[in-house]
């Protein structure tokens, strides 16, 4: 459910950026839309890749704690992990200037 909501904030605001480039003749009203769109795509991809960064480092700590042997198990899990939600923010940011410029 929860990475429902993910996918679906990030194709909202990729939708929503897609309309405000497309239009070719943008009105003040079109480019006060385009930057409500850029807010709400930085807004959403910064809070989505906060949460579950914290979740997925924490459910790490956790594991490690109960079996410090997996340490090593957990680490390239969890980095490759980080990394993909720190792209989703990144690609929010692109989408958000793309939208505000």
């Amino acid at each position: 459910m929860k990475v429902l909501r993910i996918v679906s904030s990030v194709l909202l605001s990729a939708g929503v950026g897609a309309v405000a480039v497309a239009a070719e003749g943008m009105t003040g009203e079109a480019v006060g839309m385009a930057k409500i769109g850029a807010a709400i795509a930085i807004g959403l991809g910064a809070f989505g890749a906060a949460t579950a960064q914290g979740r997925a480092a924490s459910a790490a700590l956790e594991g490690i704690a109960r079996n410090p042997a997996s340490r090593g198990d957990v680490f390239v899990p969890l980095i490759l992990s980080l990394v993909f939600m720190e792209f989703q923010a990144l690609l929010c940011f692109v989408i958000a200037l793309n939208l505000a410029g």
